[in-house]
């Protein structure tokens, strides 16, 4: 991968969180269970538009990936990759040794180390659960990883 791409840690939640929802992440800031962020993460190109995003966040005391997603001109690259070690190696650093998230390309974060969970016996994490499209026309992967 190109290193010319930085991950800078931000404050600009509300722009992460639109960007999140322009690159078709079903997200929307306004989570039904409690979540303590811990970290956000952006990537620039030049001219200073987002291209990859990511938020490290903490429910009911598991450490989440609250939101990840690379502008679709720059998947193929490594940034997904580069984001995802990132918020690893701060979860580490933080004291962690798992990392849950909702997959909707979990097919990425198998390859990454990722397995799936069972949904009916995964912490309470996740809005999904509450979504009447859950398990009817939406089937999203719920996995973790131990660190």
């Amino acid at each position: 991968m190109d290193e010319k791409y930085e991950i800078v840690v931000t404050e600009e939640y509300e722009r992460l969180v639109k960007f999140f929802v322009e690159n078709q992440l079903e997200f929307d800031g306004d989570e039904e269970v409690d979540t303590d962020i811990i970290r956000c993460y952006k990537i620039e190109d030049n001219e200073g538009s987002l291209i990859g995003a990511a938020v490290l966040a903490k429910r009911e005391e598991k450490y989440i990936v609250d939101g990840i997603a690379v502008h679709n001109d720059y998947r193929k690259e490594g940034l997904g990759k580069k984001l995802l070690d990132r918020l690893i190696k701060d979860t580490k650093d933080l004291g962690g040794n798992e990392i849950y998230l909702v997959a909707r390309a979990p097919g990425f974060f198998r390859t990454q180390g990722f397995s799936n969970v069972n949904p009916d016996s995964a912490p309470n994490f996740f809005e999904c659960k509450y979504c009447p499209q859950y398990k009817v026309s939406c089937h999203p992967e719920i996995m973790n990883i131990l660190i």
